[in-house]
């Protein structure tokens, strides 16, 4: 991407009235530009035939419109597909459309790999390289939808979740902007209940999303107690249990008939027992939510295993006995590892922690 150049996709309505009022414009010329580029998936500056040439030719002299580019696209036999985006300086990451009959979801990166370490994802294992930029974030959705010949008329992408490589929270600044694009109507358009920000709990983040925009929350718990939430997620010994749920309940609280999505991946004989059931249920005996078990998915260089299906029943009972919907998540893209915790991308890691992995695997 050029570095030089103002890259438009990385600003919101606010930033872009700011923008033409500074090379004299009138502020509504945002709306317009927005609805050329959201509404119409126009990357041209040539094509915008409301703004003068004058005013066409001035954007081009230090903006651009850039679009992440696909480097491949994959499509599962379940009708789910994963495209993966070069972004600048070689890196890549991933991006995934899952389609369902009433629904079609994107889920989209906000960190070319992550920095939690999470000890059950591919992404966490793979190390960390940066955080993508507003443009980038938004590039994905805007790729997606003009790919899947997306219109106002016809909307293949209903919801967008935060879920793919990266910790959301942890690259705040750039993902707000991002949201405000999602939800506005001169952009996509989405209702605030199908945009979803998954966190691994970063406490402080989630008290200033409350404040700055309407979405969905979830938040990746996979554990009801604090010594095994520290294994299996880090960041829990900067932010334990009962913060994370303080803060939750805060983010909820005024809004009507909201809920927040625990996820709770299920790993063999690690945290899908009867006992771990029960004392889940019990922590979120008082918290407005809804629990999705999502079976774990296996990736080189990591030993956990998948759960057995009748454990993961078992568990989805102990949770349903206690009022609290619990559903399970169907593990789409699985054959082109599109499934939830496979998504690695290509990058170069500055961690280096991909090397243990990659030591593990060549050893084993």
């Amino acid at each position: 991407m050029n570095d030089e150049k103002l890259n438009l996709l990385g600003l919101d309505r606010v930033a872009l009235e700011s923008l033409f009022t500074k090379i004299g414009e009138q502020k509504y010329r945002a709306t317009q530009f927005m609805k050329g580029l959201y509404h119409h998936y126009e990357s041209d500056f040539d094509n915008y035939t409301n703004f003068s040439k004058t005013l066409r030719v001035k954007m081009q002299a230090f903006s651009t419109l850039e679009v992440p580019q696909v480097i491949s696209e994959k499509k599962s036999k379940d009708g789910t597909i994963k495209w993966l985006m070069k972004m600048r300086e070689g890196n890549a990451i991933e991006t995934v459309y899952i389609p369902e009959k009433n629904r079609g979801t994107l889920c989209i990166s906000s960190q070319i790999g992550c920095s939690l370490n999470c000890s059950f994802c591919a992404t966490g294992a793979q190390g960390f390289n940066r955080h993508l930029t507003t443009a980038e974030i938004i590039g994905q959705v805007w790729l997606a939808a003009k790919k899947l010949g997306q219109s106002t008329k016809n909307r293949r992408i209903t919801n967008v979740v935060l879920m793919g490589m990266g910790e959301p929270l942890a690259n705040y600044s750039r993902v707000l902007p991002a949201l405000r694009i999602m939800l506005d109507d001169f952009g996509f358009g989405l209702a605030s209940r199908r945009v979803t920000v998954s966190t691994s709990g970063m406490v402080p983040y989630i008290y200033q999303l409350k404040q700055d925009i309407d979405v969905s929350l979830a938040v990746s718990l996979h554990a009801p107690i604090d010594e095994l939430r520290n294994t299996l997620v880090p960041l829990n010994k900067k932010y334990n249990i009962a913060t994370l749920l303080s803060a939750c309940l805060d983010y909820i609280k005024d809004k009507k008939k909201a809920k927040i999505t625990f996820e709770y991946t299920l790993i063999k004989d690690v945290n899908d027992k009867p006992e771990h059931a029960r004392a889940l249920t019990k922590l979120l005996a008082q918290v407005p939510c809804k629990i999705n078990l999502i079976p774990f998915n296996p990736f080189p260089g990591n030993s956990y295993q998948r759960s057995l299906p009748q454990s993961v029943e078992l568990f989805q009972n102990i949770c349903e006995k206690s009022r609290i919907v619990t559903t399970v998540r169907k593990t789409r893209g699985d054959d082109i590892d599109a499934a939830c915790g496979q998504l690695a991308g290509e990058f170069l890691d500055r961690t280096r922690r991909s090397n243990s992995i990659k030591m593990k695997v060549s050893c084993s």
